[in-house]
């Protein structure tokens, strides 16, 4: 009876090698197919041994080369034929990454699979810029939310309860759709002047960064011309850009008086 091989989802974390879990960097090392997304940096890739057959997969807005279903099956054609298979994702493989739907087809066609957990972009953006995605006085709470839907479908979140200012809002894969989402958290009453930033390829060399405000920053963005994977965080914790302008340590100071006069 032929080998059946086993299928990796493994979580390559926000762009840097070094953040890649010892686990991640291992199995990547030992694979010998490795299918992964457009967001997997170049670094983490070269990782990979050199015999190994590197399969991109990626999507990129309003263009899927390869559909989900497509990747799925694949992923079982690979490991029937006996492959050590890391299936490589952006972040964590559990936080838009559409893993779970790679596991449930795995499970159901009997191929043995592993999770291996990574950073996820959010916390990736937030190490490399010193921006806490909560803090005492500035954020009560975080939410995680996807720019875009499947097959590109309107966006139908939970607009009102985003739109809380005690709320930091870290909004994935928005780059298209940032002036949409800009627009309904504006007319659930989150406020113009909250500061937001927009955070291209983090922890990468090729990083870049923009600190605005909500109801500019989607213009902002498009003007800066960022390439590659664009993390958005929205929220009062901006204000702890540890390169911030003279008016948001100002504002950060006036933060943490109020945070002393309720403790």
């Amino acid at each position: 009876m032929k080998r059946i091989g086993r299928v990796y989802l493994v979580g390559a974390g926000p762009g840097a090698p070094d953040l890649l879990t010892l686990r991640a960097a291992r199995l990547i090392g030992a694979a010998e197919v490795v299918v992964h997304d457009r967001l997997v940096s170049p670094e983490i890739l070269a990782l990979a041994p050199a015999a190994a057959r590197l399969i991109p997969v990626g999507k990129a807005p309003r263009n899927h080369p390869v559909p989900q279903e497509e990747i799925n099956r694949l992923l079982v054609r690979l490991a029937l034929q006996g492959r050590m298979v890391v299936r490589l994702k952006g972040g964590d493989p559990y936080i838009f990454g559409r893993g779970s739907e790679e596991a449930a087809e795995l499970h159901a066609e009997g191929i043995p699979f592993e999770v291996v957990p990574g950073i996820t972009a959010a916390q990736g953006a937030a190490a490399a810029t010193g921006v806490s995605l909560t803090h005492r006085g500035l954020a009560s709470g975080v939410r995680y939310v996807t720019g875009h839907c499947r097959a590109d479908a309107p966006l139908d979140l939970d607009w009102r309860g985003l739109a809380d200012p005690d709320t930091t809002v870290v909004v994935y894969m928005g780059a298209a759709n940032m002036p949409q989402i800009a627009g309904k958290l504006l007319e659930h009453g989150m406020p113009g002047d909250l500061p937001a930033m927009a955070i291209a390829s983090a922890t990468t060399p090729r990083e870049r960064r923009l600190v605005s405000r909500l109801d500019t920053v989607a213009d902002d963005a498009t003007r800066a011309g960022f390439d590659g994977p664009v993390l958005f965080i929205i929220g009062r914790v901006v204000w702890l850009y540890r390169e911030a302008p003279g008016e948001m340590v100002a504002r950060l100071a006036a933060g943490a008086q109020r945070e002393a006069a309720c403790a």
